[in-house]
């Protein structure tokens, strides 16, 4: 091309026309669409990304490169393309219908988002609960409940449904497969025969098992997941200036409220930075110490007497119950829920005056608090749980012709009565909170989300379930009801009458205290109960299907011998004989399990130690950086003063002086 100007054209117009840019435009992008078109999908896709172009354009030019490559080979097009588009679609569409199907996974996301992760880690605690007790209805259902209805109906006597039976579970349930007494122990003839007392023993242990090695793992997972936040600083002020945000909350309300959290955390990590350094004299020592054993004793007092009433109220409604001769007296049914109304009434108050002790207490280190409340509350709600297990299994026995069913019963009372009160407990210990503290007296304020107790009492009503198991196989569809209700109102109760707790840090990392208290004492305690009445009591001669054995371990022990007899089953008979049934086997399993735990806590200790040198390794390497960055500032202010005094002294620059002519002497 010539520098000089063409024919035709002047000197003030020698860039192109806005119609010949157009055209070089339009001639580019042809050239760019038909290079797309000759790409595979995916190399396309990646260079229509990189293009430095507003989306609007890449879209326009997408549809263009598609629409030629389509042109052109409109009867040829790639079946492998095609193929895994398809497929991708296919796996997009299971990936939104499997979110679509989870249960909660909307609802969760959402009360994530507007109260954080220390309020959400209660409704995930309900939603694995409630996953444990679907896999036992189902289970239970399926190879219990089924086949007694189809093959050995157990129905004699029925009387007809009056609506107490509902709170009650006698009248109309007493012979259902509700609960024990309506199973029997016939073998099913079929091929290969059904054996209903094989089936009622290993389901139930199956069960058991399972969720012992479920909360095992998953006490192991949570304390791994927080050993890190544990074994850190996480009281220091930096930590949870810097790591503490919860990014999951989007709600305004909630951003505000965890920025107030956030200081009131702060300053509770000051506070007990100046505690630890504050030194008490003998006299308030003495004080102290004696407060709180004082409170301790209370505390104890209260279980210890709570226990003693539940006890002998027991034994006073066995010697007084009249149920075995007139099963239609409805005043007669409706006092049987005395004892689980008591009880409610004892978990509900009795929590209270622990609040008004830990007051009196004044604590000054809230987590102390905290746990010192978690442990009271775990005391008194085992401690009559353990009283009520005693009076089922030492009293009941004795006077109850089918007292399996009746501890039954009295388990499904308990939910049923524990439910209504939490309800109750929702509505008056958060809405009219709520109301008085907005409406009446406004330095009250908006109540706060107890995670503990709320916890506490799906523990409660958890262990209730797992002791149950046994003598009511249906009893997890009441714990399924009510966990789908309880998840629903607390929902509810918390969008319109809550705020999240201040403690927010503190509370989320008592996720794993939570699962080892469902462990133990929840989860043992259960199992224990459980064991006992197979491998101690004698069962009902009347109801059940192990009326006529001594025990319900005799089942197996019947069992082992008819395969000892069958050819190829020589194993089973030996293990079960010189394995399960030898306490050398168990001294060996547990002497192994504590030497691997012995290992474990080992290598938990030198990563302890690892974690700390790393700790003191980085702050010498600081303290070492600090060191030679002051060297060096020192150095080089040195090297300026030196720099300076030398010019000073030795400055022999000439200088030029615009008057030299006036400094000649004059007869020259």
């Amino acid at each position: 091309m010539s520098v000089f100007p063409q024919p035709g054209t002047s000197l003030g117009n020698q860039g192109p026309t806005a119609y010949e840019l157009q055209q070089v435009v339009e001639k580019n992008t042809s050239e760019l669409v038909s290079e797309l078109a000759n790409l595979s999908d995916r190399a396309r896709i990646q260079a229509i990304r990189s293009l430095p172009m507003s989306y609007d354009d890449r879209r326009r030019i997408r549809s263009r490169a598609i629409s030629v490559k389509t042109s052109k080979n409109i009867f040829n097009i790639d079946c492998t393309q095609h193929v895994s588009r398809s497929f991708r679609r296919i796996g997009a569409s299971v990936a939104s219908a499997r979110q679509w199907l989870v249960v909660w996974h909307g609802t969760l996301k959402e009360i994530g988002g507007r109260f954080g992760t220390s309020v959400l880690s209660y409704f995930l605690f309900l939603k694995w609960l409630l996953k444990f007790n679907v896999f036992s209805l189902i289970i239970n259902f399926c190879f219990i409940t089924i086949p007694q209805i189809v093959h050995a109906p157990n129905i004699s006597n029925v009387t007809g449904f009056r609506g107490l039976e509902l709170l009650t579970g006698v009248g109309y349930f007493n012979q259902s497969v509700l609960f024990y007494g309506g199973y029997n122990g016939e073998v099913i003839v079929s091929e290969p025969p059904y054996n209903m007392q094989l089936a009622y023993f290993f389901t139930i242990a199956a069960y058991l098992v399972l969720c012992g090695v479920s909360l095992i793992y998953s006490m192991s997972r949570s304390f791994q997941k927080n050993f890190v936040l544990e074994s850190g600083p996480v009281s220091g002020g930096a930590w949870r200036l810097l790591c503490s945000w919860d990014f999951s909350v989007v709600n305004e309300k909630a951003i505000q409220n965890n920025k107030n959290n956030l200081g009131t955390q702060l300053k509770e990590s000051l506070s007990e930075r100046l505690q630890m350094k504050h030194t008490m004299s003998v006299s308030e020592r003495m004080k102290y110490l004696s407060l709180h054993v004082l409170a301790w004793l209370l505390s104890l007092g209260l279980a210890v007497g709570s226990c003693a009433g539940i006890y002998f109220l027991g034994i006073d409604q066995l010697e007084t119950s009249k149920l075995d001769h007139n099963t239609n007296d409805l005043t007669v049914e409706a006092s049987t829920l005395l004892l689980p109304v008591v009880v409610s009434l004892i978990n509900l108050i009795v929590p209270l005056l622990y609040s008004l002790i830990s007051i009196m207490e004044r604590y000054s280190n809230p987590r102390a608090k905290i746990y010192i409340g978690i442990t009271r509350n775990v005391v008194l709600k085992m401690s009559i749980l353990g009283i009520l297990c005693y009076y089922w299994l030492n009293s009941v026995p004795q006077k109850m012709a089918c007292w399996e069913s009746f501890v039954g019963q009295s388990v499904y009372r308990l939910l049923m009565i524990d439910f209504i009160f939490c309800l109750f407990g929702t509505f008056f210990g958060e809405f009219l909170r709520n109301v008085i503290g907005t409406r009446c007296v406004p330095s009250l304020g908006v109540p706060e989300f107890d995670i503990a107790r709320n916890v506490l009492d799906l523990i409660y009503a958890q262990t209730l379930a797992w002791i149950g198991i046994y003598f009511s196989p249906l009893l997890p569809v009441m714990q399924v009801i009510k966990l789908f209700i309880i998840f629903y109102v607390k929902k509810f109760s918390l969008s319109m009458n809550c705020q999240p707790p201040k403690h927010t840090g503190r509370a989320a990392q008592m996720q794993t205290v939570f699962i080892a208290l469902l462990f133990f004492p929840s989860f043992v305690g259960a199992l224990s109960m459980v064991a006992y009445t197979v491998w101690s009591l004698k069962p009902s001669n009347y109801c059940g299907p192990f009326q006529g054995l001594q025990t319900p371990f005799d089942t197996i022990l019947s069992w082992t011998v008819y395969i000892q007899n069958l050819p190829g089953t020589h194993w089973v008979w030996w293990i079960f004989e010189n394995m399960l049934r030898n306490e050398l086997f168990y001294y060996l399993v547990t002497l192994i399990i504590f030497v691997i735990t012995y290992f474990l806590w080992q290598i938990t200790q030198g990563r302890k130690e690892l974690i700390r040198t790393l700790r003191q390794q980085i702050v010498n390497e600081g303290k070492d950086k600090a060191f030679l960055l002051n060297r060096l500032q020192n150095t080089q202010k040195q090297g300026r003063q030196k720099e300076s005094f030398r010019n000073q002294e030795f400055d022999q620059t000439p200088h030029f002086n615009p008057n030299w002519i006036n400094t000649l002497p004059l007869d020259m």
